[in-house]
């Protein structure tokens, strides 16, 4: 079974790798791997007759055969918010965010390769996914987490049965603890970034999107952005799909205005975004000062004709208050694309059109709401 799975490309250099035998990232520029799979389009795709989870669409999926490790994850409800925007309810999964969506394929993959242990690097909600899916399968799981982060998520990783390693500093710092760990032998490193089964999870979003409204994508997806893997993943079922008719929708990324490498990149025409500041936002879960796909998710928003859009602290908070006042209650990552998306403005890039955002992670109390770093 091994022998089927898509091996891993390089993006930048074209540089191949078996994924039974391959380091975690490109051994020649150390960036993120892309996946060397492409879903047949001839290939009927009747997600109507598959299980009531995201693996009803398993012939656009790289992962082929019995698949022994899920949650019931996927299929969350999509719900009009206004006459032309819908919310895809992905709080709804079985570990509160989207983030079970790569989860679940990561987990899977490491199941057939057979490692001593699991590690992952988050904030929150990923760290709670592959500790969940990795009980699941019966795999040992380690999180390292960085320093502050909300004890209920620790607690959470921790009744799963993972190992939690805190980190002293920031995000960067738990990530490179993790990727220092992820070098050492028989450790599978299920990393949400470098890792592109992930990516191929996520893309499932879009496919529901599609299915829910009748075969049809809208004009625009709203998604918010920090690491890029909902977006990246958005952009792989749209080109897949394109491949099978379906009229391809603008991507419109969010970030917040306090951190905001993406937009300002975007803004200046660049190809790459450089680093900026780590500043204090509401939105933590997109502050990524130097997300390592940065050229990929500028070139995924180009292509698509879309944008991305900064939105400040205080529309995040009014946008919080008004999902909750419509019975949501989301975490701010999710409440950016309603920020962005309710502004009223006709120089907006969402003016007027139909769209979709994800409310993509449950919230605690209002105010206190964990990352979930997209």
């Amino acid at each position: 079974m091994i022998d089927e799975l898509p091996g891993y490309v390089c993006p930048l250099d074209g540089t191949r790798a078996d994924v039974a035998t391959a380091r975690w990232c490109c051994p020649a520029c150390g960036g993120p791997w892309d996946l060397d799979f492409t879903p047949d389009p001839a290939v009927p795709l009747e997600p109507a007759a598959g299980p009531w989870s995201l693996w009803r669409y398993a012939p656009v999926l790289p992962l082929a055969g019995e698949i022994p490790v899920s949650l019931g994850e996927g299929h969350t409800p999509l719900v009009p918010l206004t006459d032309r925007i819908h919310a895809k309810l992905d709080f709804l999964m079985p570990t509160l965010s989207f983030k079970d969506r790569g989860a679940v394929m990561l987990v899977e993959l490491a199941r057939r390769l057979g490692p001593e242990r699991v590690v992952a690097d988050s904030s929150g909600n990923a760290g709670t996914a592959f500790a969940a899916y990795c009980a699941r399968a019966g795999l040992r799981c380690e999180v390292f987490v960085p320093e502050g982060t909300s004890e209920k998520k620790t607690e959470r990783m921790r009744a799963h049965g993972a190992a939690v390693r805190i980190v002293p500093g920031g995000r960067e710092a738990a990530a490179r603890a993790a990727r220092e760990a992820a070098d050492a032998p028989g450790v599978f490193y299920a990393s949400h970034v470098f890792n592109p089964y992930f990516l191929h999870g996520t893309k499932t979003y879009v496919y529901e999107v599609w299915e829910q409204l009748g075969g049809r994508l809208p004009e625009v997806l709203v998604l918010p952005v920090g690491n890029g893997t909902l977006l990246l993943g958005a952009a792989l079922a749209v080109e897949e799909l394109s491949r099978r008719g379906v009229r391809a929708p603008a991507l419109i990324g969010v970030q917040t205005e306090a951190v905001a490498p993406l937009a300002a990149a975007f803004a200046a025409g660049a190809d790459d975004a450089e680093p900026v500041a780590q500043r204090p936002t509401l939105a933590e879960g997109i502050a990524i000062p130097a997300p390592p796909r940065a050229r990929q998710i500028l070139a995924a928003v180009r292509k698509s004709g879309g944008a991305i859009v900064t939105v400040p602290d205080d529309r995040l908070r009014a946008a919080l208050a008004d999902l909750a006042r419509r019975g949501l209650s989301v975490e701010p990552t999710a409440a950016a694309c309603w920020a962005a998306v309710s502004q009223p403005s006709p120089t907006n890039p969402l003016h007027s059109r139909t769209a979709v955002l994800p409310l993509c992670g449950a919230s605690g109390p209002l105010g206190n709401p964990g990352p979930t770093a997209a």
